[in-house]
């Protein structure tokens, strides 16, 4: 192989790594959708879904026929209609496997099915409901205060996430919608803790992670939004691969050149 073609193979396999790193990082947050047939089918299409039928089908084993847990899942009871909407809505529940990190994926049950197993999960005890915002008005400078002091250090200053320490990871929140950031708040979904913030706070917190999400990045791309770290290291790769590359290709170029005078 020429130096020219090894130094085209060398630029390749740094950008395929460079594609599997991020789809890597991508395919962690996102998680694996569960597989349709490990969920039962309690009610048919034209019937209203019954919520204790299809916990007793689908959640039982883990979370007991009354909702009061077993060696394989926590207690439901108290936990309130919130944080059964998150579970469900991010498909964090129910979990591909006992041992791993609830991670969000696609839904396991349709909207029907999950406003019925909320409206069950809301009847074994006293716990936050579904919470209703009201963003107009809300202060950005608040939010990004809110966020800085209690959000940051785990999810990262642009909401991009992060690891959180015992092989857990801080997941995004470019996927999460105004009330799903909400609902983590107030129940502390995995290691989140819950926060008691004031209704205003929320609104503000929440107005501010939809910022992070939408704002311009007029600097250019920001390769995901990792930190400086990562990136500064991304963008030492790319460049000096492309200088590598170049000089490669000048260098057999000029032999080449040097070849045909010599034979002339």
């Amino acid at each position: 192989m020429t130096q020219a073609g090894r130094a085209w193979t060398f630029a390749g396999a740094m950008a395929l790594a460079l594609a599997l790193y991020f789809s890597g990082e991508s395919s962690a947050q996102e998680g694996h959708p569960l597989e349709a047939s490990k969920i039962a089918t309690v009610a048919q299409a034209d019937e209203p879904v019954d919520g204790r039928q299809l916990f007793e089908a689908s959640c039982s084993t883990c979370h007991g026929v009354d909702g009061e847990g077993t060696a394989n899942g926590p207690s439901l009871e108290e936990v309130g209609e919130a944080s059964a909407d998150f579970q469900l809505r991010t498909g964090r529940m129910p979990l591909t496997s006992g041992s791993d990190q609830a991670v969000r994926k696609d839904p396991a049950f349709d909207n029907d099915q999950i406003e019925a197993l909320v409206d069950y999960v809301g009847t074994l005890g006293e716990g936050p409901p579904i919470p209703e915002l009201s963003l107009e008005g809300a202060s950005l400078a608040a939010g990004q205060g809110l966020y800085i002091e209690n959000c940051a250090a785990c999810h990262g200053a642009t909401g991009a996430g992060g690891a959180v320490g015992n092989e857990a990871l801080a997941p995004g929140l470019s996927a999460a919608t105004e009330v799903e950031i909400a609902e983590a708040i107030i129940t502390g979904p995995g290691q989140m803790p819950q926060f008691e913030f004031t209704e205003a706070q929320q609104n503000d917190l929440v107005n501010f992670v939809i910022y992070l999400r939408d704002e311009p990045r007029p600097g250019g791309a920001d390769i995901g939004g990792i930190g400086p770290v990562p990136e500064g290291f991304v963008a030492w790769l790319v460049g000096l691969g492309s200088l590598v590359v170049i000089c490669v290709f000048i260098g057999s170029h000029r032999k080449n050149d040097d070849v045909g005078r010599d034979a002339a």
